[in-house]
């Protein structure tokens, strides 16, 4: 799943390649990608773009007053054509959900992967008609979090700090594959309660969050959109690297399974050498 710092990548992109340029046509290839009607996507046709913005995962294109605002959910992703071809795509091939074409003769196109469609386009007079921009959290990388900040963010927090990491409305932009990467930086366990938390654990964490999250940025910076995914894998320590050895100790890394997900983590960097109850794992050998 695209998270902050890939976004922002994004946004970085489109910014230098977007930005001043008119829209010609956007066209809904997916029955599920569209979530507003009005104004119509024809509304945006023949504005010019002039800003790309991020809130949290969301990408936001403002074009003649409006905004083109797009989430990519799990298996979502921006592909950009410096051409396309003169006849139109077909509705319901592939993973194409929507294409945006420019005057120049180029744009870009959304593509979802998979049988779940939560990719989300809207097309609004203002961000903050969108619930799921209206709830977002502050910024972790906006300079005006600082530490006490996030302190007061997690105060009379109850949850385990990784659920509360990836809570959209406490904090905005980060999913499960930087959760991990913070918490492992931060020397932490993913089922640490956010309760247990001392001065000096907050400290380490909200440290390990911008330290995290702003080198994942510049990782990304200036690498072009086809080429982000890739890149995001590659600087992971912990996230998907099941089995490998950790870049920091030599443990192996291990995973925690859940329905939909799962979590990886070190033992002897995050959990006092104490490997997590897998609790799927832990049924099927029953």
């Amino acid at each position: 799943m695209p998270e902050l710092p890939e976004v922002e990548a994004l946004r970085e992109f489109l910014d230098d390649h977007l930005v001043g340029q008119r829209i010609v046509r956007v066209l809904p290839l997916a029955i599920s990608v569209l979530k507003t009607y009005d104004p119509p996507l024809t509304a945006v046709e023949g504005a010019e773009v002039t800003a790309v913005d991020r809130h949290g995962k969301w990408l936001d294109i403002s074009a003649g007053g409006l905004h083109l605002v797009a989430h990519l959910a799990r298996a979502g992703w921006l592909q950009w054509k410096e051409e396309f071809p003169a006849a139109p795509p077909r509705p319901g091939k592939g993973p194409l959900a929507l294409r945006t074409v420019l005057e120049s003769g180029g744009g870009f196109d959304l593509t979802e992967a998979g049988t779940t469609k939560r990719l989300a386009v809207h097309l609004v007079h203002d961000p903050a008609e969108v619930p799921g921009i209206a709830r977002l959290g502050p910024d972790p990388l906006a300079d005006g979090f600082d530490r006490d900040a996030f302190a007061a963010l997690l105060a009379g927090e109850r949850r385990q700090v990784k659920g509360a990491l990836r809570d959209q409305s406490l904090i905005a932009g980060i999913g499960n594959a930087y959760s991990d990467e913070i918490l492992h930086a931060a020397k932490m366990s993913p089922f640490k309660p956010v309760q247990n938390l001392d001065e000096a654990g907050i400290t380490a964490l909200y440290e390990a969050l911008r330290a995290t999250l702003s080198e994942a940025v510049e990782r990304s910076r200036g690498v072009a959109a086809g080429r982000l995914k890739a890149e995001k894998k590659s600087g992971l320590r912990v996230h998907g690297r099941t089995g490998q050895p950790c870049p920091v100790c030599g443990d192996t890394i291990r995973e925690v399974s859940f329905s939909d997900s799962s979590l990886q983590y070190c033992p002897t960097c995050q959990t006092g050498g104490k490997p997590l109850a897998d609790r799927r794992l832990s049924r099927l050998l029953k």
